[in-house]
């Protein structure tokens, strides 16, 4: 019978009744499914794994030795999953060259791993024998064992050609090799491979990449000497990957088949829900639920910054045994001795009292290090993480718990490719500590678990060449080449290599071949030919090719915008600038964002020479500036903000006033600060042609090269 509801009378007796609707009720939502009903047996032996393996002598693996064994003979490329013990096969290179009385260039992609290999590769081979180059540190350069970033072997290598001399070392080791198809730093890795003479032994070490042999083929076809390919795609540790449940339950994510029905019916359920707006995880009960399962330590990679920050508030003191918080105090007290402007940080209670910490690019620079350091000696529960520290910092833990399947390249959020995906999931199970490893998945509006589960079954990613022609590489290389010269170096490409590949595969499958669209050395070379002619056109090359002088010294800014600063140089935009100035007016040139900061108006109307050096600035570099975007080339305005940030620290504000002047995350602020000095550092070389300026320039790093941002 269906219930009916009547409507009560009008207070006019006369008046029509209206019949009521029923109120309308909403349905509730239907409850999503948590884990699986019964136990999962195969769940149960996988979890019964976990432990510590049993102390064993070290056994390096097949692929270990047999990369050492051939680099005595060829050049080695090494694809291996992360944490298989690359590291070995470098150190063993490393030996056999300084035992021979060698030389040999250990080259990374990021500064900080140049400064963790540093300390490492001391510890190794004795301090004495080891040195570092990157663009904000110099010690011991002359060491037989030199560590830097690509950046600075590459522009070493630019010297040597237009200074005919050898380069200084046996043997090159690039670090995390697949940078060479990064999109933004690819060009630096290409042009050092193409650079390095063929009487250099050459170790490469990779993450798995799919086209290792095209890679391997490309450079004997460019060198000369065969380059042996040495690959594992076994992992030391084995790993599984797990699902979080929404009602905290951990389960298996897939099996042969493919994702477990739990799984599906619990996605399909969640996928109902969409549109509103879901409660933020409560990653303490998440960690607990980890502790139960002897998950811990583990590493969170979270959607932004903001949310690994917000995620360590959720936490309360923990209770420790006192034995367990001697030793945290005591390797905590290690760490703030070395770096003492640390001990107030605003997120020190946090690593104190949770055990945990947050770990992306708004940090300081030690502050990431000092997190590195207490994840390492096993004192932290978990680290909350973008999916920046996946590239080239070690501190493995037991799981990787993955919020999102996309990653923000620079510009946007796409989905994760197999190598990103292998990247992260690479710090899932520690050598020698772990039998096993995990990777948790947890659902989410940012996270695509079938995606993953595709991405974990994939094949790695190729290897696609990212060289393209900018002002800096043309001035380098017209410095040591004439331009027919520079078309075979275009030849040699990477780029070039591959599109010739792929025309003999399209030959080999039969019928007709159309030649590309777009020949990709036709159109470097009109590229090159295009830089070469506005720099004709500005003074900086003569009509035979040649480098003027004033092209010979602006050669020597291996900066991102080397043109409008040399061009600054020559308009004597920094003459009679005090060191202060120089450093401002140079912080302009390090920011590509089009970022607008609020800024405290009372300190830039203080600041009214910066403000007159600025807009003198941006006088002289008018013309050069209208001519670029005229010719096609990207220019951008000269910001404000890097520039008064620069200043204020120069002149001595504390590190909170200065944040609290330019609101800016203390690591960008540290960063912008850091390439400042980079650039700095480049003005000092010019002591030959300007040796005013150098000296200002000199005298003007120390002024923002302090604490916090260098210790």
């Amino acid at each position: 019978m269906k219930n009916i509801v009547t409507s009560k009378p009008e207070s006019s007796g006369n008046a029509k009744r209206k019949k009521r609707r029923p109120p309308r009720r909403r349905a509730a939502p239907k409850p999503i499914p948590g884990g699986p009903k019964r136990p999962d047996a195969r769940f149960a032996a996988i979890l019964a794994q976990i432990g510590v393996p049993e102390d064993q002598p070290f056994l390096p693996d097949p692929f270990q030795t047999e990369a050492v064994a051939r680099l005595e003979t060829t050049d080695v490329l090494v694809s291996a999953p992360t944490g298989s013990g690359k590291t070995w096969i470098a150190q063993q290179a490393i030996k056999q060259c300084l035992d021979s009385g060698g030389h040999a260039w250990y080259a990374c992609p990021l500064k900080a791993l140049s400064n963790a290999k540093f300390e490492e590769f001391g510890k190794a081979f004795g301090p004495e024998r080891v040195g570092i180059v990157t663009g904000d540190r110099k010690e011991n350069g002359q060491a037989p064992l030199v560590v830097g970033t690509t950046e600075i072997l590459r522009n070493q290598l630019y010297d040597c050609m237009w200074q005919k001399t050898p380069l200084p070392y046996e043997l090159v080791i690039l670090d995390e090799a697949h940078y060479l198809g990064e999109r933004e730093r690819g060009v630096v890795w290409e042009e050092t491979l193409i650079y390095v003479p063929a009487s250099t032994r050459l170790l490469l070490l990779s993450a798995t990449i799919q086209n290792t042999n095209e890679l391997a083929s490309w450079l004997d076809s460019i060198r000369g000497v065969e380059c042996a390919v040495v690959a594992s795609d076994e992992r030391p540790v084995p790993l599984y990957p797990l699902f979080l449940y929404p009602d905290g339950q951990i389960g298996m994510l897939s099996g042969k088949k493919g994702l477990l029905q739990d799984v599906e019916r619990c996605l399909e359920a969640l996928g109902q829900r969409r549109g509103r707006r879901p409660p933020l995880p409560q990653y303490d009960q998440i960690i607990e639920r980890l502790r139960r399962y002897k998950l811990l330590p583990a590493i969170f990679f979270l959607k932004s910054r903001a949310e690994c920050d917000r995620a360590i508030t959720q936490f309360g003191p923990k209770r420790i045994d006192p034995e367990e918080q001697a030793a945290f105090q005591r390797d905590l007290d290690d760490c703030l001795e070395r770096y003492p402007a640390l001990k107030d940080h605003r997120a020190m209670p946090y690593i104190v009292e949770g055990h945990v910490a947050s770990h992306h690019a708004g940090h300081l620079p030690y502050w990431k290090v000092l997190v590195e350091q207490m994840m390492v000696k096993g004192h932290l529960d978990a680290i909350f993480a973008t999916s920046t520290v996946a590239g080239g910092v070690d501190f493995p833990a037991r799981t990787v718990a993955l919020s999102q399947s996309d990653r923000f390249d620079g510009k946007e959020f796409q989905d994760l490719s197999a190598t990103d995906l292998q990247q992260m999931i690479g710090r899932a199970g520690r050598r020698g500590k772990d039998r096993v490893g995990f990777a948790l998945v947890i659902p989410g509006p940012f996270n695509n678990p079938k995606l993953i589960h595709q991405r974990l079954r994939s094949p790695p990613d190729a290897i696609e060449s990212q060289i393209r022609i900018n002002f800096s590489m043309v001035l380098n290389l017209l410095q040591s080449h004439a331009s027919e010269e520079v078309r075979v170096l275009i030849d040699r490409s990477l780029a070039a290599f591959q599109q010739a590949r792929r025309l003999e595969a399209r030959r080999k499958r039969g019928g007709r071949v159309k030649k590309d669209k777009v020949d990709v050395c036709e159109a470097l070379w009109q590229d090159f030919l295009r830089h070469k002619d506005f720099l004709q056109g500005t003074g900086f090359v003569d009509d035979e090719d040649r480098l003027t002088w004033e092209g010979q010294w602006a050669a020597a800014l291996r900066l991102d915008h080397p043109l409008l600063v040399a061009e600054a140089i020559r308009k004597g935009s920094f003459e009679g600038a005090p060191p202060e100035l120089v450093a401002a007016m140079i912080a302009t040139f390090v920011v590509d964002s089009d970022r607008s900061e609020e800024l405290d108006r009372s300190l830039t109307v203080r600041a009214r020479d910066l403000s007159r050096r600025l807009d003198r600035m941006k006088k002289d570099l008018g013309e050069l500036s209208k001519r670029m975007k005229d010719s096609g080339f990207e220019i951008s305005e000269i910001p404000v903000w890097p520039a008064l940030a620069a200043f204020l620290w120069a002149k001595g504000v504390s590190w909170t006033a200065l944040l609290r002047a330019v609101p800016l995350e203390e690591g960008a602020m540290s960063m912008m600060i850091m390439r400042t000095a980079d650039h700095l550092n480049q003005i000092v070389g010019l002591r030959r042609s300007h040796p005013e300026l150098a000296e200002t320039a000199a005298e003007a790093i120390p002024l923002i090269y302090r604490e916090p941002v260098w210790m």
